[in-house]
């Protein structure tokens, strides 16, 4: 099983775009304001901003070639430290429990050396464990968890 991280080019926009309603759809069961508009579609207003803005990567994620979901980072230097967070990570369930998000995301964190923040909605259970046990391998235990005021679960550690 061959596993890539590609870079979403601006012209691949509508691409990402089609991988943000399964996404949502995933989503809705944890965020009662994710719902469908009028038009069938769940629509991502910030999609622009992660293609356009500086501070964003987004990347497909592809297994033997096809796509198999997305990650899209945010990192901000500040004062010459940088800061890293995961902004978006999906996998689509055909891909779930083969490892494959463990890898990209490890990866991930290797191509983004600095201060990591991972952050989990409230409700989203099965994400929280993912992160933990990712991070805590990744780290070696090396981290910080806590919930912040939404009750939301938060994973800090660096990798410098």
């Amino acid at each position: 099983m061959e596993i890539r991280i590609d870079k979403v080019l601006n012209e691949e926009k509508q691409v990402l775009g089609n991988l943000f309603e399964f996404y949502n759809y995933e989503f809705s069961k944890y965020i009662d304001s994710i719902e469908l508009k009028d038009d069938g579609r769940y629509g991502f207003e910030p999609l622009d901003s992660y293609l356009s803005e500086p501070h964003f990567y987004p990347y497909f994620i592809r297994v033997d070639n096809r796509l198999a979901g997305f990650v899209i980072v945010k990192s901000e230097n500040k004062n010459g430290v940088t800061f890293n967070s995961i902004e978006q990570f999906f996998i689509m369930k055909k891909y779930e429990g083969k490892g494959i998000g463990k890898y990209v995301a490890k990866e991930i964190f290797d191509r983004f050396p600095g201060e990591w923040k991972v952050t989990q909605v409230q409700k989203n259970y099965p994400a929280q464990a993912f992160w933990r046990s990712t991070i805590n391998e990744y780290t070696n235990g090396d981290y910080r968890e806590y919930y912040d005021d939404r009750r939301r679960s938060v994973q800090e550690f660096r990798n410098i």
